[in-house]
């Protein structure tokens, strides 16, 4: 059982133009207090070939944490257009919404983002290069892909002080989860 459960993402400001701050209104659950803060993170995926094109948009740490119901807006500065290839600015992308406790992430939202222009001719006909003040983006905030990773959210009563094997998720979801509502 989780020490942390995410209960909501609202997805805002939705669709909006590429440039535009990405903004998401997270709410969590806590069920035990804990000692350090949690981090939450913004992943654009600059390329389904090269994760070296990634971008970490934003990280921000988020504490104290007692137990209790949080609610926040994560605000964030777009992607760097001028470290996405052209190619790879128009069309489907991923967007990754994590949370980790101790450096362990313990919680990824998946995204689809569809990036196209704004005009119908230039979807149509579109520009040798790419017009970023142009293009609008939108996230399929109806359909997120929830993964949930087993973390120790107590490291200091481990008998061990080794560093845990690798994680494997204990739950994908392959459609839209029901309990975790979304809009």
């Amino acid at each position: 059982m989780s020490a942390v459960n995410l209960t909501n993402v609202s997805v805002l400001d939705n669709p909006a133009a590429f440039l535009k701050p990405f903004q998401f209104e997270i709410s969590y659950e806590c069920l035990i207090p804990l000692k350090d803060d949690l981090e939450w993170k913004l992943i654009y995926v600059g390329s389904a070939e090269d994760e070296t094109y990634d971008q970490l948009v934003e990280s921000v740490f988020v504490g104290p944490v007692n137990v209790g119901n949080y609610r926040f807006v994560f605000q964030t500065d777009p992607p760097d257009p001028s470290k996405i290839r052209d190619e790879d600015i128009i069309g489907v992308t991923v967007l990754l919404l994590t949370c980790s406790y101790l450096g362990q992430e313990f919680i990824r939202v998946g995204y689809y983002v569809n990036n196209d222009y704004d005009d119908e001719q230039l979807r149509e006909e579109p520009p040798p290069r790419v017009l970023i003040d142009r293009v609008q983006r939108n996230i399929l905030a109806d359909k997120p892909r929830v993964t949930k990773f087993p973390i120790n959210f107590h490291p200091e009563t481990s008998e061990s002080s080794e560093q845990p094997p690798p994680r494997l998720p204990d739950h994908i979801d392959d459609k839209p989860n029901p309990e975790f509502p979304t809009t």
